[in-house]
């Protein structure tokens, strides 16, 4: 796509009638080019990184370095995938950015049936007390229990908590920080499974069983692993970043669990790698700005660099930066262009959505960010700069799933992915795709599967699954 793009700004040069200003507007564009070949990694950098990505893993699973490990590698204390076994009616609750869901599914020899509401987390909760926020939760799954005839049932329940979370078990969990726009107070380094149960409790009207706890990347490797057997790592690429991969139980120091199983499901946490600076070397300027403005400098380094939170700022702070220049939209910006924030993440995909030359989506953008002077030539170089930063994305994504392949080194594993970033982003299959093929060990292959509501139905499988456990054990 990049080639289309330079292809592209040189037919714009070579058609036009106005050859002298539409060349120097070529010039322009090759400044910009110039500018934005810090935000491509070479092979050399990428292959890097996979060494410092794999020694930052084994550092989080070591019990001598867990703790000055920055990609901490927690135990999730789920040993037992799907099997189709599972039987029953199960809720899940799924929280993990701005809105939650509740959903309930029913599992039956031939028969899978999920039902969801999503709820919405008003601001002031978002940044309120802990308290305030498991309230809002338990007042939601109430009315949803009774709006599907189950308020009188008692259910067992998966929790997805798409957060920083250190696992003391399966059914507790203590959060390390706040991300995404959070900020609710006393609820950092408490058990958050304890802070729903008593908001449950304080209403006293519905009975629910909380069975496991998970994040969003253990939830999609559950979920895949219902329908895929060779499930064996999930990746996130929403919101925020994370992975979760199957581990060997004897490589993991810090699990004090039940040690006659031989695997264990492991959650990485890596969006924090390269908060001890291990990826400066190949950070931007707009890198560095996106994390000094952020609620959390310093932390979730490499998410800053690949979620849908932070890549349409991204994308925003070249702009600026090429419209100050001069190189860009004649040196006359507008003020939703410089207001931090303006530039979604969608707006990247619906851009690198039109064929090479067609500029519509380009066009409708650059009108609601008030920059309708925009021309043809502009509205190529957007393109550009979205290409780089979705393309370096989708590349560091691909470097930490084959550290994951070539640290199991299995002969196929499916990796389950979930996330808007994947999901609605035109071209980041196809690039992550031809990446991980470059990089894996030879002989090893993989699939990337789309993971259909990931993070809702494995939080009810992991509940299902400790309910079938149970029911063996007993």
């Amino acid at each position: 796509m990049l080639a289309a793009v330079r292809s592209t700004f040189a037919g714009i040069c070579s058609k036009s009638k106005k050859t002298n200003s539409m060349c120097a507007n070529d010039l322009i564009h090759s400044r910009i080019r110039e500018e934005c070949e810090v935000l491509k990694m070479t092979d050399k950098q990428i292959k890097e990184i996979m060494c410092r990505l794999h020694n930052d893993l084994k550092k989080g699973l070591s019990r001598a370095d867990h703790d000055k490990a920055t990609v901490k590698c927690w135990i999730t204390y789920i040993q037992d995938l799907p099997n189709g076994k599972e039987r029953g009616k199960f809720l899940a609750l799924d929280l993990g950015g701005t809105n939650f869901r509740v959903l309930i599914i029913n599992l039956g020899e031939n028969h899978f049936d999920m039902q969801s509401k999503i709820y919405a987390i008003p601001k002031h909760i978002m940044t309120g007390t802990g308290i305030a926020l498991f309230d809002h939760i338990a007042e939601c799954l109430a009315n949803f229990m009774k709006e599907h005839g189950v308020y009188e049932e008692r259910l067992a329940l998966g929790f997805t908590f798409s957060f920083p979370l250190k696992q003391l078990g399966l059914t507790k969990g203590v959060l390390q920080r706040w991300t995404k726009g959070f900020s609710c107070s006393g609820v950092v380094g408490e058990d958050v499974v304890q802070g729903l149960k008593d908001a449950i409790a304080r209403r006293g009207d519905v009975f629910i069983d909380v069975m496991g706890i998970l994040n969003d990347a253990t939830g999609a490797l559950m979920s895949c692993a219902h329908k895929n057997r060779n499930c064996r790592i999930s990746v996130i690429i929403g919101t925020g970043s994370n992975a979760c991969y199957v581990e060997k139980t004897a490589n993991c120091e810090l699990f004090d669990g039940e040690p006659d199983k031989e695997e264990l499901l492991i959650n990485t946490e890596w969006g924090a790698f390269g908060d001890d600076g291990s990826l400066d070397f190949v950070r931007t300027e707009f890198d560095r700005e996106v994390d000094v403005t952020s609620i959390n400098p310093g932390k979730q380094i490499q998410e800053k660099m690949i979620s849908g939170m932070y890549l349409g700022e991204l994308v925003r702070l070249a702009l600026v930066k090429f419209t100050r220049m001069g190189l860009l939209f004649g040196g006359q910006g507008s003020d939703l262009l410089f207001e931090g924030g303006s530039f979604y993440t969608k707006y990247v995909s619906e851009i690198e959505s039109d064929k090479p030359g067609d500029f519509t989506s380009c066009m409708e953008v650059l009108e609601e960010l008030g920059l309708s002077h925009a021309s043809d030539a502009d509205m190529a170089a957007v393109r550009y700069v979205c290409e780089c930063v979705s393309r370096r994305a989708a590349h560091l994504v691909s470097a930490g799933i084959a550290t994951l392949l070539n640290k199991m080194n299995e002969p196929r594993v499916t990796v389950g992915i979930d996330g808007s970033v994947y999901r609605f982003h035109p071209h980041f299959h196809t690039l992550m795709c031809e990446k991980i093929a470059q990089l894996v060990r030879p002989g090893l292959q993989f699939d990337l599967m789309l993971s259909e509501d990931g993070s809702g139905r494995g939080a009810a499988l992991v509940a299902a699954v400790a309910c079938r456990e149970a029911e063996q054990g007993s």
